[in-house]
């Protein structure tokens, strides 16, 4: 039995609305791409063009499903929903042949989506017609539909909800659960950022805008951004304000080792659980770094925890210890400068015989540097230095 016309639009769902937009983004594109001066129509209206390309693949995959249902449950041929799909393929017909014809033939894909895209590079490079001021001609290079501006508005959404608060003196200024945000959105940042500057030196050879925005990025935004250029550098503003506090952080907990950009999210996770209820919390080997380079981790945060303060109560000091030369012995074969830096860093603290009174971070290894026969260890054996460094404590104390 055929459905009741009266119920083809609730059998639709939500395919329905999406009929309805791409209809009318399919008519004003037309017009866009039928007129005479057509690139200065579709420079105007970037946003409507990539919203029509990355809307493509659900309509068409939509209007296969609906043509499919319609033929099997006999839909009559003048129901609103046949005769708004029936129009919906006619207008992709007529936008799909004007985009094709304002390709060269050579560069015309099989997907509208991608020609549609294509035009667009086709428009970017040809530049404006009679010139435009660099603020205008970057509107143009960046709508704000672009995947990338939108990922990294996301991600500085994170940033500045973390970094615009006051920060609290010593603890992390943010929690265990903000810390995961953070391991998200900053690799998510870097990507999205790096890809719109790029894009930016593609289409503007000229240099102009690039450099433009560059020189207001680490201006503080004074206003709601709404443009793609405005957004792009509220983006690249609080991306750079996490940057800086980050990078101060993991240097007061992890000094005298650098993390690299690839190891600072997965750090940050570890670093709030360590500063929560779990102090012995490990750090597990991942993508960006193995088991050595995480045990030297631990032993940079146990040693400039040792360094601030000293543990509390005889059971939490000889854990402290432990922990250290546990992550010591995971970490004798890893080489390069900051393993260099860390065996300073603990003849440093056997020199000063970990006076609880002067906080081994307060001295420069290159004012100080004790000659190895003062210290009394194997200079080039972590596991030894953590040993000397745990006599001279208790000698110290």
């Amino acid at each position: 039995m055929a459905t009741h016309p009266d119920n083809l639009r609730a059998r639709l769902e939500d395919r329905a609305d999406l009929l309805e937009a791409t209809r009318l983004r399919y008519r004003a594109l037309r017009g866009m791409l039928d007129a005479f001066f057509w690139k200065d129509r579709v420079r105007a209206q970037f946003e409507l063009l990539r919203e029509v390309a990355q809307a493509q693949p659900d309509v068409d995959a939509a209007l296969a499903a609906l043509k499919r249902r319609a033929a099997a449950e006999g839909w009559p041929a003048d129901a609103a929903p046949v005769k708004l799909m029936a129009e919906v393929e006619r207008l992709r017909e007529a936008v799909e042949h004007a985009a094709f014809r304002r390709l060269p033939e050579e560069e015309r894909p099989e997907s509208l989506g991608e020609a549609l895209l294509k035009l667009e590079e086709v428009v970017l490079e040809a530049g404006p017609l009679l010139g435009r001021r660099t603020w205008a001609r970057a509107v143009e290079l960046l709508p704000r539909n672009l995947p990338e501006l939108r990922a990294a508005c996301a991600a500085a959404e994170v940033f500045e909800r973390v970094f615009k608060r006051p920060a609290p003196e010593g603890p992390l200024p943010f929690t265990s659960a903000e810390a995961d945000e953070l391991r998200r959105a900053l690799p998510l940042a870097e990507t999205a950022l790096a890809t719109l500057w790029q894009r930016l030196e593609h289409f503007d050879t000229s240099g102009r805008v690039k450099e433009f925005l560059e020189k207001r990025a680490s201006r503080v935004p004074l206003q709601v951004p709404r443009s793609g250029p405005e957004l792009l550098l509220h983006a690249a503003f609080w991306t750079g304000v996490a940057r800086a506090r980050l990078r101060a952080l993991l240097e007061a907990r992890l000094a005298p080792v650098v993390p690299g950009d690839a190891e600072v999210p997965e750090l940050l996770v570890w670093l709030a659980a360590r500063e929560g209820s779990a102090h012995d919390a490990r750090l597990e080997p991942c993508a960006a770094f193995g088991e050595g380079r995480a045990a030297l981790f631990e032993l940079a945060a146990e040693l400039a925890a040792l360094a601030r303060e000293r543990p509390s109560g005889a059971w939490n000091e000889e854990a402290a210890w432990v922990r250290l030369w546990s992550a010591a012995q995971q970490a004798r074969r890893e080489e390069g400068p900051d393993v260099e830096r860390l065996r300073d860093a603990l003849r440093l603290f056997i020199l000063l015989r970990g006076q609880s009174q002067t906080p081994a971070r307060l001295f420069s290894p290159d004012r100080a540097r004790p000659p190895a026969a003062d210290v009394g260890a194997d200079v080039r054996d972590l596991s030894a230095l953590v040993h000397a460094a745990r006599n001279a404590a208790s000698r110290g104390g």
